[in-house]
């Protein structure tokens, strides 16, 4: 008897565990059916929660599965662990999505699970949604914070599998979310800006409208609303997704709605081998904007000279006229753009072309006080007398605004140290009333003859006036 009492015990033990093992299974049966009274009725027995079967997977890893959301609330009240993982590293969150149980999703988003936890393989939930195209799923996934970067060990990200499974309104979802929270565009925009002409490709094959327009403004130095992907490959100088939209019937002079094409795009960021496919495939050259700006006044203004050099061998207008009727060259001289101007005057640009209150290219550069853009337009042969609608030369304007070297090149240069505005004001009376004593010195110097009284009175204005703002007046 003694020693069938010893061989009993191991007996015992082993029908426990038998017994205990297929309650274990019973108990994830009834999880796995979504059997909520039988579940609760084995926990009551002592069952632990966390118990899982040979895979790894516990009662909230198949409660999550089958989309069973009141046993996956009643687990989680019980103290399952959200983020508890299976043997591959997938956790109920990972599980969920994978089977588009939005729902449950929802809820363990909620009670905290790791959004962007990775499975032994580098899986993350936003990956597995994207795989099995669960809309609902990928947008809840990035609206909390998912890191559509993550990728695989194999370097897949949730992007790079929808579009390998074809998944085109996934890709949109995920192409319109790749911009941090800064701005929303439509997929196409976004695929245009990447240069990601598989993208592009994928989202045309269901939506054949390649000037689909943003809502929005997107962040150009230009802001306007109303781009399309051809505008913003333009911006970026994609050429290869250019060559698609172009190819899948974008119109090459679509315009925005203060009247930008493409073309004017493409010259104002110096994309040259943009602006030629755009002219190679039909653009306007001559197109204007709302301002009245063409494609080469947008070059010459932001002094790209290859563009502005290309646009000229195809014939660009050099002598076309905003609304306030400035030229290239105006612009051009304004930036300080030397090379842009060189390349204007060698095409034959007028030198001395006004706008429409008379000012020449060599007012503009006087003002901005461009050395270089002054003497290289009087080295052209420029006017140094040239009188704008109010009578002010070139002088004038040096005076007024202090361009000392500028002046100084003028006067060199011929410029009429008397020349009379309609007004009456020599440029000494000019600089005597702005307060610039150097330059009312060097216009002395260089034989100016002013009406005394008047630059004395204005002299002493101007001291008058420095005083009191000084507060050391005498007698105070």
């Amino acid at each position: 008897r003694g020693l069938d009492r010893k061989e009993e015990r191991p007996i015992n033990s082993a029908c426990f565990l038998l017994l205990q093992s297929d309650s274990n299974t019973s108990f994830l049966r009834a999880a796995r059916a979504g059997n909520i009274d039988k579940v609760l009725e084995y926990l009551k027995s002592g069952i632990d929660i966390s118990t899982c079967n040979q895979n790894g997977l516990n009662a909230l890893h198949l409660a999550a599965k089958e989309g069973h959301v009141d046993l996956v609330q009643e687990l989680l009240d019980r103290g399952s662990a959200v983020d508890s993982a299976t043997k591959k590293g997938n956790t109920a969150l990972h599980i969920a999505s994978l089977a588009g149980q939005a729902e449950v999703v929802k809820i363990l988003v909620k009670r905290g699970a790791d959004v962007n936890a990775q499975s032994q393989n580098g899986f993350t939930p936003l990956y597995m949604a994207s795989q099995e195209n669960h809309l609902d799923v990928v947008r809840y996934l990035l609206e909390n914070g998912a890191n559509q970067s993550t990728a695989t060990e194999d370097g897949f990200t949730p992007l790079a599998v929808a579009l390998q499974q074809g998944h085109n309104q996934v890709v949109a979802i995920l192409l319109e979310n790749d911009t941090k929270g800064k701005v929303r565009l439509p997929a196409l925009h976004i695929a245009a800006r990447k240069d990601d002409t598989k993208s592009a490709a994928l989202l045309l094959q269901n939506d054949h409208n390649a000037d689909v327009q943003s809502k929005v403004s997107f962040n150009l130095e230009s802001t306007c609303s109303g781009f399309t992907p051809l505008h913003i490959a333009a911006h970026y100088g994609n050429v290869n997704v250019a060559t698609l939209l172009l190819n899948r019937g974008a119109a090459v002079d679509f315009t925005a709605r203060n009247g930008i094409t493409p073309l004017h795009v493409a010259s104002k960021r110096g994309n040259t081998n943009m602006v030629r496919l755009l002219l190679d495939r039909g653009g306007q050259i001559d197109a204007k904007t709302r301002d009245g700006l063409t494609p080469l006044h947008c070059a010459a203004r932001s002094g790209h000279d290859p563009a502005v050099e290309l646009l000229l061998e195809r014939g660009a207008p050099m002598l076309a006229r905003t609304k306030n009727g400035l030229s290239p060259l105006h612009m051009a001289a304004q930036g300080d753009h030397v090379e842009c101007v060189k390349h204007l005057l060698q095409h034959k640009a007028p030198v001395d072309d006004v706008t429409l209150d008379y000012l020449t290219a060599l007012h503009v550069a006087a003002h901005c006080g461009h050395y270089r853009v002054t003497k290289l337009l009087l080295d052209k042969r420029a006017n140094p007398n040239a009188r704008a609608l109010n009578g002010f030369t070139p002088l004038h304007i040096a005076c007024k605004k202090n361009r000392v070297k500028v002046m100084e090149l003028l006067v060199k240069y011929g410029a009429s140290i008397q020349a009379i505005t309609e007004s009456g004001l020599t440029p000494i009376h000019v600089a005597a009333f702005m307060g610039h004593l150097n330059i009312v010195l060097l216009l002395l110097q260089n034989g100016a003859s002013p009406d005394v009284t008047n630059i004395v009175s204005i002299a002493l204005f101007n001291l008058k006036l420095l005083i009191v703002i000084d507060g050391d007046e005498p007698g105070k």
